[in-house]
């Protein structure tokens, strides 16, 4: 009992937002049930929650990677993100996919080809940015605040301060739809099976990839935590898993938009852990000087970063156009603070080298549960703000003030 209680404690103090998580999912879990008559986990708000912020954890990966680099931050990926979907809505729906010169098509394309020229714009303004930051060496503050502003105007050139929309039904289901796509007057058992399903698998592939870490562990004669252990997590894993896609089910379906950010989670978790360029960012974060004197090109590095981030900008773009069904010259205002906001409260120093996927999703999430309780209780705007603020100035502090200890000690 005593061990058990002691890993527990362990746990706890090596994730400790994932366990501010769920003490803030329950508060609001208890409250919304004592002053409504709705509940946090119904299937509409489960729903809710994915589709508002699946934007939010594409952009604020691509954030974690800046800051990985040395504590830098990206101020303009809201404004390049209205600059993009501005030009995609331009592409799409005033100039029915083509390319224009005065009179004459210079590209005659289909909604895929608009996509490729979004992603493609956003790659070249991050890069633009980039070189600014990494070759020049201006200050990544002052570069993506002339971005921000730049973009802006840019994007209400393009818009003709005007909302472009409505968008093609084909490109909302690519890019903003639930999953399966059912005729009217279909079974509705049809997309709970189907949710359940996938949930299923994901959680297959769960348990394969952590047996299979375990078993590579123990063949390197590595430490590993006990078997018991290891099926209480996969087993509180799966179950949240479970219980996400059974909201799906009874709701309308799953949200396309949780594949793509699924995708990218898993892609950058990926690139920041297991391969040697994503490692370069933690060194460069840690130490450039030591970095670039170990032979690492930090200045490719950090180019990258920005480059990267501009990509991921333009993703987030192309969903949210989907989720508005337009462009509109507001579009993404404030979305670089809630990315930003994400990656601290999820573990990223302020300082660089330090820093999770894992642990931006669960920030992402907890803004996200943060907003949906508000919203779900009514309490006024103004307040959501300040709470906001509240918690990311808590998180950046309890971040520093660990670090001092640490070092005192």
């Amino acid at each position: 009992m005593k061990i058990a209680v002691a890993k527990i404690v362990d746990f706890i103090k090596k994730n400790p937002m994932l366990f501010a998580l769920i003490l803030v999912t329950v508060f609001f879990d208890v409250w919304i049930r004592h002053t409504t008559n709705t509940t946090l986990f119904a299937p509409r708000n489960v729903t809710n929650l994915i589709v508002q912020n699946g934007h939010i954890i594409i952009l604020a990966t691509g954030m974690l990677l800046c800051i990985l680099s040395g504590g830098n931050i990206d101020l303009s990926i809201g404004s390049m993100l209205c600059l993009v979907a501005a030009l995609g809505s331009t592409l799409i729906v005033r100039w029915n996919n083509n390319v224009y010169l005065g009179e004459f098509i210079l590209l005659h394309g289909n909604i895929y080809t608009s996509i490729a020229i979004c992603l493609l714009l956003g790659i070249i303004l991050g890069a633009i940015q980039g070189y600014w930051i990494a070759y020049v060496r201006i200050p990544a503050f002052i570069v993506t605040l002339a971005g921000m502003l730049a973009f802006r105007g840019l994007a209400l050139v393009l818009l003709g301060g005007m909302t472009i929309s409505p968008m093609p039904r084909d490109y909302n289901s690519l890019l903003g739809g639930l999953l399966p796509i059912l005729p009217p007057g279909s079974d509705p058992s049809i997309r709970m099976n189907t949710a359940l399903m996938a949930g299923a698998v994901i959680c297959a592939v769960v348990i394969i990839v952590q047996l299979y870490s375990r078993f590579s562990k123990l063949n390197k004669n590595y430490e590993v935590e006990t078997p018991l252990w290891m099926w209480v997590k996969l087993g509180i894993i799966c179950a949240a898993v479970m219980g996400m896609f059974y909201c799906f089910g009874m709701d309308r379906g799953i949200p396309v938009v949780l594949i793509i950010a699924g995708v990218v989670v898993l892609a950058y978790y990926y690139f920041t852990a297991k391969t040697v360029p994503g490692r370069y960012l933690y060194a460069m974060g840690g130490n450039e000087k030591a970095a670039k004197l170990s032979g690492i090109n930090t200045n490719g590095v950090l180019f990258f970063a920005y480059a990267n981030m501009g990509f991921l900008t333009a993703v987030a773009a192309l969903v949210c156009m989907a989720r508005f069904n337009s462009a509109f010259p507001d579009l993404g205002r404030g979305y670089e603070l809630d990315a930003i906001g994400a990656c601290f409260i999820g573990g990223a120093s302020a300082y660089g080298g330090i820093g999770t996927v894992g642990g931006t999703l669960i920030g992402t999430i907890f803004m996200g549960v943060l907003n949906n309780g508000m919203s779900i209780l009514g309490i006024n705007v103004n307040w959501q703000q300040a709470v906001k603020g509240t918690v990311l100035l808590a998180a950046v502090a309890f971040d520093v003030i660990s670090k001092k200890r640490k070092g005192a000690s």
